[in-house]
């Protein structure tokens, strides 16, 4: 390895839904860069039911037979007191937690039509509240130490949207606004948040592709971007995408849009010039929501200097 390498010895890293897939190539990679891994998984099905410790447990084995060092869990990231205990679980055993992958999930698809209220708010409650719980009980320990890295998982469905995933989607674009908050509240005790959207072949999607796709979509292709947004030089509030060894960026990003006002024809008036709303040239990454106000401020001030 070179001298730039990236490695984590020294550090102790929490990663859920780790028993097998995606989950579990971060567990391994992160061992093998030196880290000490909690391996958490509930050993549920797909849709989250059931649960055995035994598919974490494999993965303890796999990492301590290759010369590493982690210990299993079994909580459910939707049991706020199970995350807690399985956060003083690693602090007992190593003294700290320095990284958080929240990768846990399951998947409940059905077009919007026919889904159940019930599975809907069950996926919210696995991706998004489950992300929510783990980061809260890592977050004070963090702010302590005064440093931390944190990685949600989001999707390509909640970023751009996918048809039977409306439940999933809405919980995956939700954790790019957690994120996006957090990366900011976390910045001055160095803890920087960020978000992955990998594309993977993996029980949760292995009926979603057809099978060159999934040859294609290996999950150890995924592993650099969680090993880069996990690492000591780490960017902060970046949501990084990658799969099948491709690495891109997405981005939410404001317009310039066009001062109409707020006169009884402002309505037709924004009909009239929605492309010109909706333009994408000199759209800028905002750096906190304040953004918008500005823009829309500096504009509505321009438009009365222009009137007078």
């Amino acid at each position: 390895m070179s001298s730039n390498s990236i490695d984590f010895k020294g550090r102790v890293a929490i990663v859920t839904g780790a028993g097998g897939g995606l989950g579990r190539q971060h567990a391994l990679a992160l061992a093998a860069r030196g880290a000490k891994v909690v391996v958490n998984d509930l050993g549920g099905a797909r849709d989250g039911s059931g649960g055995s410790v035994s598919a974490a447990q494999a993965v303890v084995d796999e990492i301590v037979a290759a010369g590493g060092a982690a210990i299993a869990n079994g909580a459910s990231v939707t049991d706020f007191e199970a995350v807690q205990a399985m956060v003083q679980q690693a602090v007992d055993a190593w003294g700290r937690v320095d990284i958080l992958v929240n990768n846990a999930g399951i998947l409940r698809d059905k077009s919007f039509s026919k889904m159940e209220i019930a599975d809907f708010k069950l996926v919210v409650d696995v991706h998004l509240m489950g992300a929510v719980n783990c980061t809260k009980a890592v977050w004070a320990l963090m702010n302590a130490q005064k440093y931390g890295r944190i990685v949600m998982t989001t999707s390509s469905s909640g970023l751009y949207g996918n048809f039977g995933q409306s439940n999933y989607g809405a919980a995956k674009l939700a954790l790019v606004g957690l994120m996006q908050t957090l990366s900011i509240e976390g910045a001055k005790n160095d803890i920087r948040v960020n978000c992955l959207a990998p594309t993977a072949a993996t029980r949760m999607t292995e009926d979603l592709f057809p099978k060159e796709m999934l040859e294609a979509f290996q999950p150890d292709a995924v592993v650099p971007a969680m090993l880069v947004l996990a690492s000591q030089d780490a960017p902060n509030r970046t949501v990084l995408c990658a799969g099948a060894g491709v690495f891109e960026a997405a981005h939410i990003t404001l317009t310039q849009g066009v001062w109409l006002g707020s006169g009884p024809d402002a309505p037709e008036q924004l009909a009239a010039r929605l492309a010109e709303v909706t333009s994408r040239e000199g759209e800028v990454v905002p750096q906190s929501g304040a953004t918008q106000g500005s823009n829309e401020v500096g504009k509505a001030m321009a438009a009365k200097v222009d009137k007078a």
